[in-house]
């Protein structure tokens, strides 16, 4: 959901390739776009004017899933090679329901519902993508977390045979990528496990079969191709933050206030763009989100805790 104020037009079916082209042409013409709102309750929930969903081909074919190459159109040009049936998943840690999992038992007699959700990456660029997806708490409830799970972590797959990043001599990243959640976000509702976009299955470049999306974090939370789920009282610690942990905290809250520290957050460029048309924006707090979660970190220094 994307905040704005705005009418309420609820959307909560899985919507087909046919209505997704439509809308995207309603979309120029209309001052919003309520997506599954009733996962909201009497939450307003809408796009803003001028966010248009951002075509299927940019979303497809500009990727940063370093498994598959640095270079953005890496993952679309080499992901093919990602065999994602069957696909298991391990889940350990603080709850009482652990071991290995297929991965059509974990999601089975659930429905994937339509999220529309502004995606911001860290290096200042942002789209507007139509997910499919389950809200995480539904995932994670069914294994029962006990009281010492306070955080969440997932890791990507290892496969280096079918994933050409992971055996390059030039990698820097010690695979496989890891990403957390404190319990809190994790049960928020916005915070989803996604399984298609655009009406379809999720394609293997945007992390197929599933992946995390928390839309007011910045893109590098959002981890792909989950095969681990580990339920700790410890805050993991992310790939991103192991790195370079002076441009990369756990949380990586969109925050325009604070800069990365080769560049501003302040603003965005949302896709697409062109070298003489840029489509700047200013960048919202929570990526626009305030409303639905800014309360999670009340009290917090948010320039200490990045």
């Amino acid at each position: 959901m994307l905040i704005g104020k705005s009418p309420k037009i609820p959307t909560s079916e899985i919507i087909s390739e046919t209505t997704y082209l439509n809308r995207r042409k309603f979309l120029g013409q209309s001052t919003a776009l309520i997506a599954g709102s009733s996962l909201l309750g009497s939450a307003n929930a809408g796009l803003q004017p001028d966010d248009e969903i951002t075509p299927e081909d940019i979303v497809t074919q500009f990727n940063n899933f370093y498994e598959f190459g640095t270079d953005k159109s890496d993952p679309y040009e080499n992901a093919h090679t990602l065999t994602t049936d069957p696909w298991t998943v391990t889940v350990s840690g603080a709850a009482k329901k652990t071991g290995e999992f297929a991965f059509e038992d974990i999601i089975k007699g659930m429905t994937a519902e339509e999220r529309i959700y502004r995606f911001r990456c860290v290096e200042a660029w942002s789209m507007v993508v139509p997910w499919m997806g389950i809200e995480l708490k539904k995932i994670l409830e069914q294994f029962e977390p006990t009281g010492d799970a306070k955080y969440v972590e997932f890791k990507t797959l290892v496969r280096p045979e079918e994933m050409p990043g992971q055996r390059s001599f030039f990698s820097s990243i010690d695979w496989p990528y890891v990403e957390g959640l404190r319990m809190d976000e994790a049960y928020n509702p916005l915070s989803i496990m996604v399984t298609g976009l655009f009406g379809k299955e999720l394609p293997n470049q945007n992390g197929a079969p599933w992946r995390l999306m928390v839309p007011w974090k910045y893109g590098f939370k959002s981890v792909k191709s989950i095969v681990s789920i580990h339920f700790t009282d410890k805050q993991p610690l992310n790939t991103w933050q192991q790195l370079q942990a002076s441009e990369y905290g756990f949380y990586a809250n969109v925050n325009p206030a604070v800069s990365h520290p080769r560049w501003s957050q302040a603003s965005e460029r949302r896709l697409p763009s062109t070298l003489f048309n840029t489509n700047r924006r200013p960048t919202l707090p929570f990526n626009g989100y305030a409303e639905e979660v800014a309360h999670l970190y009340k009290g917090m220094d948010l320039k200490k805790f990045y």
